[in-house]
This record gives C-alpha cells, sequence and structure tokens, in this order.
C-alpha cells in the first residue's frame, strides 16, 4: 500500500500540498482562494480538478479519480480529505460525524468569555447567506465550540471545534456574537485593507476506510496568521 506523508515533487498540483497519501485517501493542504469543487461558473481552478489530474498523472485517458469527502470555503485554508475509490467515500461519509475537526480563526475584538459554544438554528436564503434563526423548523440545529488562544489589544486567536458542519458556521457563529472572521467581508467588517480571511482547516482526526483505525493529520498555520498577529501585537505597543 502506497504511503506517502508529504509531497514536494514537480506532479504536486498548484495551491495544494500533499499532507498524505495512501490507496484509499488523499489529505492535502489547501490554500486560501482555491475552490474545493467546480461551480457553474468556474469549474476548472479547483482543488478537486487539480488532484484529479494529480491522479491520472496528466493522462486524460486514466481510469484513475478521487471523490469528494467534504469541502472548505473557497478562502478557507488548511486540512482538505479526499477519498481515492467510491467505497472509500462512503465509509468515510458515513462516518464523518465522528470526525474531529479543528480550525484557528483570528477575530476582531477580545472576547468577555475566553471558552464557550455558540448555539443557533442556520438557514440559507436565496442569495446563499447563511443566518442564524430561532425557529428549528427553518433552521439546522449548529454547534461551534471556542476557546481564546492568545489576545491583542484589538483581535484574538481562537481555537474552534465543530460539533456540527453547516455551511459559513463558523463564520456566522462568530459574527453572531460580534466577533468577527478577520477578512471577513460577507459576514465580518467590510474595509480596505484587502486582507485574506483569517480562518483555517488546522486539523483533522477520523477513522481510516480500510483499516478503520484513527488518523489525524495538520495542516501548518499559515505565515499570514503570524504576521497578521505580529502586526496586531506591534500595533498593540505603539
Amino acid at each position: 500500500m502506497k504511503d506517502r506523508k508529504g509531497s514536494s515533487g514537480r506532479h504536486c498540483p498548484r495551491g495544494l500540498h500533499i499532507l498524505y497519501e495512501d490507496e484509499d485517501i488523499l489529505v492535502v493542504d489547501k490554500s486560501s482562494g482555491l475552490l474545493t469543487m467546480g461551480t457553474p461558473v468556474k469549474k476548472e481552478q479547483t482543488a478537486y480538478a487539480r488532484l484529479m489530474n494529480y491522479v491520472r498523472k496528466g493522462n486524460a485517458k486514466s481510469r484513475k479519480r478521487i471523490f469528494i469527502v467534504h469541502r472548505l470555503d473557497r478562502d478557507v485554508s488548511g486540512v482538505l480529505i479526499f477519498a481515492k475509490s467510491y467505497q472509500a467515500k462512503l465509509s468515510l461519509q458515513e462516518h464523518w460525524h465522528d470526525a474531529d475537526k479543528k480550525y484557528l480563526a483570528i477575530v476582531h475584538g477580545n472576547l468577555t468569555e475566553k471558552a464557550g459554544t455558540i448555539t443557533s438554528y442556520l438557514a440559507e436564503n436565496a442569495s446563499h447567506h447563511v443566518f442564524s434563526v430561532f425557529d428549528k423548523e427553518k433552521g439546522k440545529l449548529s454547534h461551534t465550540v471556542y476557546q481564546v488562544l492568545k489576545e491583542t489589544k484589538t483581535s484574538s486567536l481562537l481555537e474552534i471545534t465543530l460539533l456540527t458542519g453547516r455551511k459559513n458556521q463558523i463564520r456566522v457563529h462568530l459574527a453572531d456574537i460580534g466577533h468577527p472572521v478577520m477578512g471577513d467581508h460577507k459576514y465580518g467588517i467590510r474595509n480596505k485593507t484587502g486582507g485574506r480571511l483569517a480562518l483555517h482547516a488546522f486539523s483533522i482526526a477520523f477513522d481510516h476506510p480500510y483499516s478503520g483505525k484513527r488518523v489525524s493529520f495538520e495542516a501548518p498555520v499559515p505565515e499570514y496568521f503570524k504576521l497578521l498577529l505580529g502586526r496586531q501585537k506591534q500595533n498593540h505597543g505603539q
């Protein structure tokens, strides 16, 4: 069984770093700005398309393929899992509720409660905007656990644990409590800095679809996070 822990070869797809690969799964670190899969508008420049080409080694006639297990928003970086067979995909998705998913986020301001759980029912409108509702008949129950790791004068670094995996869940919940993710122009504070979304899928642990053993993977903290926190600390000292 092929087992690779990372890849730096010439065939590594642009915008992706391969963290692990075997006959059943492909684990990558996705860069911010790259779609997981295509939309009616954008079909080719996606993690899925680039990795499909990677496993086929550029041969369009190859029967090898990958399968989408879950997604990350375009502007979210971090760990992303693909299956290399339909059976592996089904196994992973069947047990996906048991996966442990942790994110890092830099948010505006300092939280009064340094740890807690944000709970609401999330709904989506025709414009694909997700929002919290109080009526359980109109939304899906969602839970986001957070813990403050570091603080500056104007921002906080949070560790997020997803107990449910709804679309835009972290971004909406953090905006709901008045501490939107920095760089979130959809749910947060619009500004002219043009900075990227400060949200990173840091780690994931799940049961391997073939062996059944618990496996875990981490994506290094982006340099952008370190620079952003460094600027905040510098501003704190001025």
